[in-house]
């Protein structure tokens, strides 16, 4: 049986709030907000940014409330104050597909939840 990758979950129109070269990697992420979306410290996550279309790939790591920071190379990808997505996929099978419905968390100004989607 085949598999098919779909998104799993999804943090839609944050803020960078920082961007830091000088760390070893990855994304500082709000862990409520992690949370929220159903996303492990440690996770592979698509970095989607909305202002200048720039994508990267890296993994979540906790932060503190509000922040969404690049940390170094993904830092040469945004600066703060841009709009980026989040998302991570799960691979499922056939009969999984039907069941399936990513966790979507929209945000607003100061990166507050607007809306969260099962």
């Amino acid at each position: 049986m085949a598999s098919r990758c779909l998104l799993k979950s999804k943090i839609h129109r944050a803020t960078i709030t920082n961007a830091n070269v000088d760390y070893e990697g990855s994304i500082s992420i709000d862990s409520n907000l992690l949370e929220k979306a159903g996303i492990l410290p440690y996770e592979r996550v698509d970095v989607l940014n909305v202002d200048n279309g720039e994508r990267l790939t890296t993994y979540a790591i906790e932060g503190g409330e509000g922040e969404f920071c690049l940390n170094g190379a993904a830092a040469h990808k945004g600066q703060a104050g841009q709009k980026i997505i989040i998302c991570t996929y799960a691979w499922l099978d056939d009969d999984e597909l039907g069941l399936h419905k990513p966790k979507v968390v929209l945000l607003g100004d100061g990166n507050k939840v607007k809306l969260v989607q099962k």
